[in-house]
Protein backbone atom coordinates (compact mmCIF):
# COMPACT_ATOMS: atom_id res chain seq x y z
CA UNK A 1 0.00 0.00 0.00
CA UNK A 2 1.59 3.47 -1.05
CA UNK A 3 2.04 5.75 1.70
CA UNK A 4 0.40 9.23 1.50
CA UNK A 5 2.85 11.89 0.84
CA UNK A 6 2.84 14.78 3.30
CA UNK A 7 3.92 17.93 1.55
CA UNK A 8 6.25 20.21 3.31
CA UNK A 9 4.91 24.02 4.67
CA UNK A 10 7.45 25.44 1.95
CA UNK A 11 6.16 23.33 -1.15
CA UNK A 12 2.74 23.80 -0.27
CA UNK A 13 3.22 27.72 0.16
CA UNK A 14 5.59 27.18 -3.13
CA UNK A 15 2.65 25.51 -5.33
CA UNK A 16 -0.06 27.87 -4.13
CA UNK A 17 1.96 31.15 -4.53
CA UNK A 18 2.95 29.96 -8.18
CA UNK A 19 -1.00 29.43 -8.67
CA UNK A 20 -1.69 32.55 -7.75
CA UNK A 21 1.09 34.28 -10.00
CA UNK A 22 -0.42 32.74 -12.72
CA UNK A 23 -4.08 33.98 -12.00
CA UNK A 24 -2.07 37.31 -11.57
CA UNK A 25 -0.39 36.90 -14.78
CA UNK A 26 -3.83 35.79 -16.79
CA UNK A 27 -5.70 39.10 -15.73
CA UNK A 28 -2.45 41.86 -16.13
CA UNK A 29 -2.37 43.70 -19.28
CA UNK A 30 -0.89 41.63 -22.00
CA UNK A 31 -2.39 38.56 -20.53
CA UNK A 32 -5.66 36.67 -21.40
CA UNK A 33 -8.05 39.26 -22.91
CA UNK A 34 -11.16 37.06 -21.36
CA UNK A 35 -9.94 36.94 -18.01
CA UNK A 36 -8.83 40.40 -17.81
CA UNK A 37 -12.56 41.13 -18.80
CA UNK A 38 -14.47 39.62 -16.22
CA UNK A 39 -16.34 40.51 -12.93
CA UNK A 40 -17.70 39.07 -9.63
CA UNK A 41 -20.92 38.81 -11.28
CA UNK A 42 -20.21 37.32 -14.95
CA UNK A 43 -18.08 34.65 -12.97
CA UNK A 44 -21.00 33.57 -10.79
CA UNK A 45 -22.19 30.87 -12.93
CA UNK A 46 -18.90 29.38 -13.11
CA UNK A 47 -18.71 29.28 -9.44
CA UNK A 48 -21.96 27.31 -9.19
CA UNK A 49 -20.82 25.44 -11.69
CA UNK A 50 -17.37 24.08 -10.29
CA UNK A 51 -19.16 23.59 -7.19
CA UNK A 52 -21.38 21.18 -8.53
CA UNK A 53 -19.00 19.66 -10.07
CA UNK A 54 -16.69 19.27 -7.23
CA UNK A 55 -20.07 17.96 -5.18
CA UNK A 56 -20.51 14.99 -7.79
CA UNK A 57 -17.01 14.27 -7.74
CA UNK A 58 -16.91 13.63 -3.63
CA UNK A 59 -20.06 11.59 -4.17
CA UNK A 60 -19.27 9.24 -7.06
CA UNK A 61 -15.72 10.35 -8.49
CA UNK A 62 -12.29 8.73 -8.44
CA UNK A 63 -9.17 10.36 -6.31
CA UNK A 64 -7.86 12.24 -9.79
CA UNK A 65 -11.71 13.85 -10.44
CA UNK A 66 -11.78 15.26 -6.53
CA UNK A 67 -8.35 16.83 -6.75
CA UNK A 68 -9.11 18.44 -10.19
CA UNK A 69 -12.36 19.71 -8.90
CA UNK A 70 -11.05 21.29 -5.76
CA UNK A 71 -8.07 23.31 -7.85
CA UNK A 72 -11.54 24.35 -9.59
CA UNK A 73 -12.99 25.34 -7.12
CA UNK A 74 -9.59 26.95 -5.40
CA UNK A 75 -9.12 28.60 -8.66
CA UNK A 76 -12.72 30.55 -8.56
CA UNK A 77 -11.44 31.68 -5.17
CA UNK A 78 -7.56 33.09 -6.32
CA UNK A 79 -9.82 34.65 -9.51
CA UNK A 80 -12.16 36.71 -7.35
CA UNK A 81 -9.42 37.82 -4.72
CA UNK A 82 -7.37 38.97 -8.00
CA UNK A 83 -10.25 41.00 -9.36
CA UNK A 84 -10.84 42.34 -5.72
CA UNK A 85 -7.07 43.38 -5.23
CA UNK A 86 -7.43 45.49 -8.89
CA UNK A 87 -10.90 47.11 -8.45
CA UNK A 88 -11.61 50.47 -6.84
CA UNK A 89 -13.58 50.52 -3.94
CA UNK A 90 -12.60 46.78 -2.51
CA UNK A 91 -8.71 46.46 -2.32
CA UNK A 92 -8.20 42.92 -0.92
CA UNK A 93 -6.09 40.37 -1.85
CA UNK A 94 -6.17 36.45 -1.22
CA UNK A 95 -4.02 37.37 2.07
CA UNK A 96 -6.57 39.22 3.57
CA UNK A 97 -9.27 36.10 2.72
CA UNK A 98 -7.10 33.96 4.29
CA UNK A 99 -6.11 36.16 6.85
CA UNK A 100 -9.98 36.91 7.28
CA UNK A 101 -10.95 33.15 7.17
CA UNK A 102 -7.83 32.10 10.23
CA UNK A 103 -9.11 34.74 12.35
CA UNK A 104 -13.06 33.50 11.91
CA UNK A 105 -12.05 29.87 12.40
CA UNK A 106 -10.03 30.74 15.67
CA UNK A 107 -12.84 32.44 16.78
CA UNK A 108 -15.19 29.89 16.27
CA UNK A 109 -12.66 27.20 17.52
CA UNK A 110 -12.68 28.34 21.69
CA UNK A 111 -12.92 24.67 22.90
CA UNK A 112 -8.82 24.63 20.46
CA UNK A 113 -7.93 27.55 20.68
CA UNK A 114 -8.92 29.01 24.20
CA UNK A 115 -10.05 27.99 26.88
CA UNK A 116 -13.48 26.28 26.28
CA UNK A 117 -14.17 22.74 27.16
CA UNK A 118 -16.05 20.73 24.58
CA UNK A 119 -15.31 17.05 23.75
CA UNK A 120 -17.72 15.41 21.57
CA UNK A 121 -18.68 16.81 18.26
CA UNK A 122 -22.45 17.09 19.38
CA UNK A 123 -21.11 19.56 22.03
CA UNK A 124 -19.33 21.22 19.57
CA UNK A 125 -22.48 21.70 17.26
CA UNK A 126 -24.71 23.16 20.11
CA UNK A 127 -22.19 25.57 20.74
CA UNK A 128 -21.75 26.86 17.08
CA UNK A 129 -24.54 29.31 17.21
CA UNK A 130 -23.57 31.18 20.04
CA UNK A 131 -20.37 31.65 18.34
CA UNK A 132 -21.95 33.20 15.42
CA UNK A 133 -24.19 34.83 17.28
CA UNK A 134 -21.06 36.40 19.17
CA UNK A 135 -19.46 37.27 15.86
CA UNK A 136 -22.29 38.77 13.86
CA UNK A 137 -24.30 40.83 16.75
CA UNK A 138 -26.64 42.43 13.80
CA UNK A 139 -28.18 39.07 12.98
CA UNK A 140 -32.21 39.44 14.78
CA UNK A 141 -33.84 36.01 13.44
CA UNK A 142 -32.30 32.61 13.04
CA UNK A 143 -33.19 33.07 9.29
CA UNK A 144 -30.86 36.22 9.25
CA UNK A 145 -27.84 34.26 7.12
CA UNK A 146 -29.60 31.72 5.01
CA UNK A 147 -28.67 31.64 1.18
CA UNK A 148 -31.89 31.61 -0.07
CA UNK A 149 -30.54 30.78 -3.52
CA UNK A 150 -30.47 27.41 -2.61
CA UNK A 151 -31.47 24.40 -4.08
CA UNK A 152 -35.15 24.18 -2.41
CA UNK A 153 -34.38 20.73 -0.99
CA UNK A 154 -31.28 22.02 0.91
CA UNK A 155 -33.22 25.55 1.90
CA UNK A 156 -35.98 23.25 3.51
CA UNK A 157 -33.54 21.69 5.41
CA UNK A 158 -31.51 24.80 7.36
CA UNK A 159 -35.51 26.50 7.49
CA UNK A 160 -36.80 23.55 9.05
CA UNK A 161 -33.64 23.51 11.29
CA UNK A 162 -34.15 27.12 12.45
CA UNK A 163 -37.71 26.41 13.03
CA UNK A 164 -37.13 23.67 15.66
CA UNK A 165 -34.54 25.84 17.03
CA UNK A 166 -37.58 28.16 18.06
CA UNK A 167 -39.63 25.46 18.96
CA UNK A 168 -42.09 26.10 16.39
CA UNK A 169 -41.90 22.34 15.07
CA UNK A 170 -40.82 19.60 16.93
CA UNK A 171 -37.88 17.90 15.48
CA UNK A 172 -39.47 14.59 15.53
CA UNK A 173 -43.02 16.14 14.27
CA UNK A 174 -42.83 15.42 10.97
CA UNK A 175 -44.97 13.55 8.60
CA UNK A 176 -44.47 9.79 9.59
CA UNK A 177 -43.28 7.83 6.65
CA UNK A 178 -41.94 4.54 6.34
CA UNK A 179 -38.03 5.22 5.50
CA UNK A 180 -34.75 4.51 7.70
CA UNK A 181 -32.28 5.41 4.96
CA UNK A 182 -31.80 7.55 2.33
CA UNK A 183 -31.69 5.00 -0.38
CA UNK A 184 -35.00 4.68 0.51
CA UNK A 185 -35.59 8.41 0.47
CA UNK A 186 -34.45 8.73 -3.00
CA UNK A 187 -36.69 7.10 -4.42
CA UNK A 188 -39.92 8.47 -2.53
CA UNK A 189 -38.14 12.04 -3.33
CA UNK A 190 -38.02 10.78 -7.24
CA UNK A 191 -41.56 9.69 -7.27
CA UNK A 192 -43.25 12.73 -5.61
CA UNK A 193 -41.34 14.84 -8.31
CA UNK A 194 -42.50 12.60 -11.23
CA UNK A 195 -46.10 12.42 -9.89
CA UNK A 196 -46.12 16.34 -10.09
CA UNK A 197 -44.19 16.50 -13.72
CA UNK A 198 -47.21 14.20 -14.91
CA UNK A 199 -49.74 16.74 -13.23
CA UNK A 200 -47.69 19.91 -14.56
CA UNK A 201 -46.69 21.23 -11.60
CA UNK A 202 -43.09 22.44 -10.37
CA UNK A 203 -42.43 20.50 -7.51
CA UNK A 204 -39.22 23.17 -6.73
CA UNK A 205 -41.70 26.09 -6.86
CA UNK A 206 -44.10 24.53 -4.56
CA UNK A 207 -41.02 23.65 -2.31
CA UNK A 208 -40.00 27.19 -2.31
CA UNK A 209 -43.76 28.65 -2.02
CA UNK A 210 -44.01 26.34 1.02
CA UNK A 211 -40.53 27.66 2.70
CA UNK A 212 -41.47 30.95 1.96
CA UNK A 213 -45.24 30.60 4.04
CA UNK A 214 -43.14 28.57 6.90
CA UNK A 215 -40.34 32.01 6.98
CA UNK A 216 -43.38 34.13 7.55
CA UNK A 217 -44.38 31.94 10.28
CA UNK A 218 -40.58 31.81 12.06
CA UNK A 219 -40.73 35.38 11.61
CA UNK A 220 -44.08 35.77 12.82
CA UNK A 221 -43.23 33.47 16.01
CA UNK A 222 -40.43 35.61 16.63
CA UNK A 223 -42.26 39.27 16.77
CA UNK A 224 -44.39 37.81 19.02
CA UNK A 225 -41.39 37.01 21.65
CA UNK A 226 -41.04 39.13 24.05
CA UNK A 227 -37.90 39.44 26.04
CA UNK A 228 -39.61 38.46 29.33
CA UNK A 229 -41.12 35.23 27.52
CA UNK A 230 -39.95 31.76 28.37
CA UNK A 231 -38.99 30.66 24.90
CA UNK A 232 -37.04 33.92 24.42
CA UNK A 233 -35.01 33.60 27.03
CA UNK A 234 -34.11 30.20 26.00
CA UNK A 235 -33.54 31.34 22.64
CA UNK A 236 -31.44 34.19 23.64
CA UNK A 237 -29.51 31.58 25.71
CA UNK A 238 -28.68 29.41 23.20
CA UNK A 239 -27.36 32.26 20.61
CA UNK A 240 -25.59 33.17 23.25
CA UNK A 241 -23.56 29.80 24.07
CA UNK A 242 -24.77 29.32 27.19
CA UNK A 243 -27.46 26.25 27.00
CA UNK A 244 -25.74 22.96 26.12
CA UNK A 245 -22.17 24.31 26.58
CA UNK A 246 -20.28 22.05 29.34
CA UNK A 247 -17.26 23.82 30.46
CA UNK A 248 -14.14 22.62 31.66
Amino acid sequence: MQGRRRFTVTEAASSLDTLIATVARLRAPGGCAWDADQSHESLVQYLVEESHELVEAIESGSRDDLLEELGDVLYQVLFHSDLAANTAGEDFDIQDVAAHMNAKMIGRHPHVFGDLKLDTAADVSAAWDGFKAEEKPERTSVLDGIPLGMPALALADKVLGRAEKIGLIEPDGGFPLAMDSEDELGPLLLAIVATARTKGLDAERALRTALRDLQGEIRGAEAAMTPNSERAADVDAFDAGIIALPRG
